[in-house]
């Protein structure tokens, strides 16, 4: 790779920085995709050496934490509850189109990370899209209260639970974001009704 086709993919990449998701991580400062990467890789790397894990190859679910958003960089992000089929063939079509223009080895690495991400069928698939779906539930219980929709009230208690379940680590990591999220809730309604 030349060092101007780095960062031409960099300057690609670099606009997940600037990418807001559906999520406010501090007043009036939403979430950047590259946020939410960047932590489902810090969570992957922070599950190395737990027993449930240790056959798998991390550092493959690292990869995929890190790459699995940047079709985004050319879509912007779309909310789960408002993307629709078309929204997302249209996003791998331009990732498959942006990866199929990368020197090897790169090319060939991204490609079958994205099938592989793509089927569903792996230990470390698995492992990459059940972090993606608990750090999205992780960010909006940190997010003020006011900034949740009504529907995200029983999103974050069903978001993501059909890919946890395979694990009981990761049950059990659900479990625990699941009080903090009725906790969250009994609070703000603790607060209207002392309001009222």
């Amino acid at each position: 790779m030349t060092p101007k086709q780095l960062l031409a993919i960099l300057t690609q990449a670099g606009k997940l920085k600037t990418t807001p998701r559906h999520c406010f991580t501090a007043p009036d400062r939403a979430e950047s995709v590259a946020d939410h990467s960047w932590r489902i890789a810090l969570m992957a790397m922070l599950l190395t050496g737990i027993p449930e894990f240790q056959e798998l190859d991390m550092d493959r679910v690292i990869r995929m934490c890190l790459i699995h958003d940047l079709g985004e960089s050319f879509t912007g992000d779309i909310p789960t509850f408002l993307k629709s089929n078309a929204d997302g063939e249209k996003e791998d079509a331009l990732m498959d189109r942006w990866v199929a223009g990368f020197p090897q080895p790169q090319r060939q690495e991204w490609q079958g990370l994205l099938k592989e991400m793509d089927a569903l069928e792996t230990p470390e698939a698995k492992l990459y899209k059940a972090l993606d779906k608990l750090e999205a539930v992780i960010s909006h219980n940190e997010s003020d209260i006011s900034t949740w929709l009504p529907l995200e009230y029983e999103l974050q208690l069903t978001y993501g639970k059909e890919n946890v379940s395979h694990s009981p680590y990761l049950s059990s990591l659900s479990e625990a974001i699941d009080r903090w999220t009725r906790e969250k809730i009994e609070q703000e309604g603790q607060k209207s009704s002392n309001m009222e």
